[in-house]
C-alpha cells in the first residue's frame, strides 16, 4: 500500500474488520493517489487509443468484487437499463465483446421464431469492405453472402449510391459500421431498407453519441450494436452491448447469449414465467423443466458483474468524454489546417446532418504527394505518434477472406485507396494540447521529408490483383 492507502487503513484500524464502505473508500482513494507521468515530447508514446479512468471506476470494480457474485448481477442489470434509457429503446443486453454483439445481434435475426422474415443461408446482405472484419464476419459465419460496397473518401462511410445499386432480389439485410464515429447517411440508409424489406443493423462499437440530425446513431435501424474495450468511447475491460426496441427481438438475442436456453429467468432467479414445469416444447416430454430447455444454438457470452460495475460507473462520464473527443478532433483539424497539411491529405468530414462522436482522426494521402504510408507510419511510431489502419483496409484482399463466398457490387476504388494511403491518429479523451501539437509537429515535418520520394497513389493501386466476386453460385 501506498501512503494514502496506509492512513485509509489506519482509520479503521483497531476494529474486528474494515466495513464495506470503508474498503470501497480505501479503493478510491488509492486510485486517486497515484500521479500521472509527465508528457515528454518525442520520449513519451502518444497512443491512437485508450481508457481514462478515475477513482470511481476502482471503486464500483471493488465494490461488485465484494458481492462475490461474480456473473450477472445487480450492476449488469443496472447498465443495461442505463444504456436502454440513453438511447431511449426498450432494451440492451450485454456481452463480452463488441464483436460479441455483432455476432449476436445477426444471430437474432437468423431465428426461426422470426417465421419466414428470419435470414436463411443463402441471403446476401450489404456491408461495406473498408472496415473492421467482425463487421461481416457474423454474415459469413451464418451461411449468408457479404455484398461489400465501396465506400466515399470524405467521411469513409459506405457510398449510399454504391448500396443502392447494389440491392437485388436476394438482398435480406445491410449490416454496416459508422465508421471512427462518423455516421454514415443512416438516414437514407434506413429509407432504402424500409423500401425494401431489409434488416437494418447498425454497427456502432466506434460510434457511441454520435448523432444524425439530433437522434442518435443505434436508434434507426432493427438493432445496433456496442463496443466496450478500452479503445472506445467507455470500458468494461472487455464488453460489449446489443440494443434493440422490439421484446420479441429482445429475447431471442438473449437466447442466442445464454446458452440458447428458452428459459428467460434472470440469474439466481426460477420460475419468471410461473409454468417452469408446464411447458411442452419441440419433442420434449410434457413438463420438462424450462430452465433446461433450448430454442436456439446459442452460446455463453454473459459478462461478469465486475465489467457491469465498470460500466456503470463510465457510463455516467460519457458526455465528458464525446466532448472531449470532438474538442480533440477539432483541434488536430485546425493545427493540421494551419500547417498546410491539406496539400497532402484527404482531412476527414462529418457526414452533412450529423454531429460524429469521433473515435480517431483519419489521414489519407492525396494520389500526388508521393509519400509511402508505411514509411510515415513505421516514422511516425518512431518519433512516438501511434498510429491505426482504417482497420483491415479492403477486407477482400485479406487472407481470411479467401475462401468466403462474397459478392462486388460496383468498384471498391476508395476501399483499396484507404488500404493503400490511410491511417488514423488517436483524438481519445486522455489527450491534451501538448500531444495534439506534438502530433501536427512531427506529421508536418515527415510530410516534408517524405512528400515526393515514392510512386502515386494511382501508380499503387495499379499493381494490386484485379478483385472479382468470389465463389457466388
Amino acid at each position: 500500500m501506498n501512503q494514502t492507502s496506509n492512513r485509509a487503513f489506519d482509520q479503521v484500524a483497531g476494529t474486528a474488520a474494515p466495513s464495506r464502505s470503508d474498503i470501497v473508500a480505501m479503493a478510491r482513494e488509492w486510485f486517486e493517489a497515484k500521479a500521472p507521468a509527465p508528457f515528454v515530447p518525442g520520449e513519451t508514446y502518444i497512443p491512437p487509443s485508450g481508457k481514462v479512468m478515475d477513482g470511481d471506476d476502482c471503486a464500483a470494480l471493488i465494490d461488485a468484487s465484494l458481492d462475490m457474485w461474480l456473473t450477472a448481477g445487480r450492476y449488469a442489470a443496472e447498465f443495461e437499463r442505463a444504456l436502454a434509457d440513453r438511447f431511449g429503446l426498450r432494451d440492451s443486453k450485454l456481452t463480452v465483446s463488441g464483436s460479441a454483439a455483432n455476432l449476436l445481434a445477426f444471430a437474432t435475426l437468423t431465428s426461426w421464431k422470426l417465421g419466414e422474415a428470419a435470414l436463411k443461408p443463402g441471403d446476401e446482405v450489404i456491408t461495406v469492405a473498408a472496415g473492421f472484419p467482425t463487421t461481416v464476419t457474423p454474415i459469413v459465419q451464418y451461411g449468408c453472402i457479404p455484398v461489400f460496397v465501396d465506400i466515399d473518401l470524405a467521411t469513409h462511410n459506405v457510398d449510399v449510391a454504391a448500396l443502392e445499386a447494389a440491392i437485388g432480389p436476394k438482398t435480406r439485410a445491410i449490416m454496416i459500421a459508422h465508421s471512427l464515429g462518423n455516421p454514415f447517411d443512416v438516414t437514407r440508409v434506413a429509407e432504402l431498407a424500409r423500401k425494401h424489406g431489409l434488416f437494418l443493423i447498425e454497427d456502432c462499437c466506434d460510434a457511441l453519441g454520435a448523432t444524425v440530425g439530433g437522434k442518435q446513431v443505434g436508434t434507426f435501424g432493427d438493432i445496433a450494436t456496442l463496443s466496450f474495450y478500452p479503445a472506445h468511447h467507455i470500458t468494461m475491460g472487455e464488453g460489449g452491448a446489443i440494443l434493440m426496441n422490439s421484446p420479441k427481438l429482445a429475447k431471442i438475442c438473449e437466447s442466442f447469449r445464454d446458452w440458447g436456453r428458452d428459459c428467460y429467468c434472470a440469474p439466481g432467479c426460477d420460475n419468471s414465467c410461473n409454468k417452469r414445469f408446464n411447458w411442452r416444447l419441440g419433442e420434449l416430454p410434457k413438463g420438462y423443466d424450462h430452465k433446461y430447455t433450448y430454442s436456439h444454438i446459442g452460446y455463453n457470452l454473459k459478462v461478469s458483474d465486475m465489467q457491469a460495475a465498470l460500466g456503470v460507473s463510465q457510463l455516467s462520464k460519457v458526455d465528458r468524454f464525446i466532448a472531449s473527443r470532438r474538442a480533440n478532433f477539432e483541434g488536430l483539424a485546425t493545427r493540421l489546417k494551419a500547417a498546410g497539411m491539406e496539400e497532402y491529405f484527404h482531412l476527414p468530414e462529418a457526414t452533412p446532418g450529423s454531429d460524429p462522436s469521433w473515435f480517431g482522426y483519419l489521414l489519407t494521402l492525396r494520389d500526388d504527394a508521393r509519400i509511402d504510408r508505411n514509411m510515415m507510419t513505421r516514422t511516425l511510431e518512431e518519433r512516438k505518434v501511434g498510429t491505426r489502419m482504417l482497420f483491415a483496409g479492403n477486407l477482400v484482399r485479406q487472407p481470411a477472406f479467401r475462401d468466403v463466398e462474397y459478392r462486388i457490387a460496383g468498384e471498391l476504388t476508395h476501399s483499396d485507396k484507404v488500404m493503400c494511403d490511410s491511417f488514423w491518429i488517436g483524438v481519445w479523451p486522455g489527450l491534451e494540447d501538448a500531444h495534439l501539437d506534438y502530433m501536427v509537429e512531427t506529421i508536418a515535418a515527415l510530410t516534408h521529408e517524405l512528400a515526393g520520394k515514392s510512386e502515386t497513389g494511382a501508380e499503387k493501386r495499379a499493381a494490386l490483383p484485379p478483385l472479382k466476386s468470389h465463389n457466388c453460385r
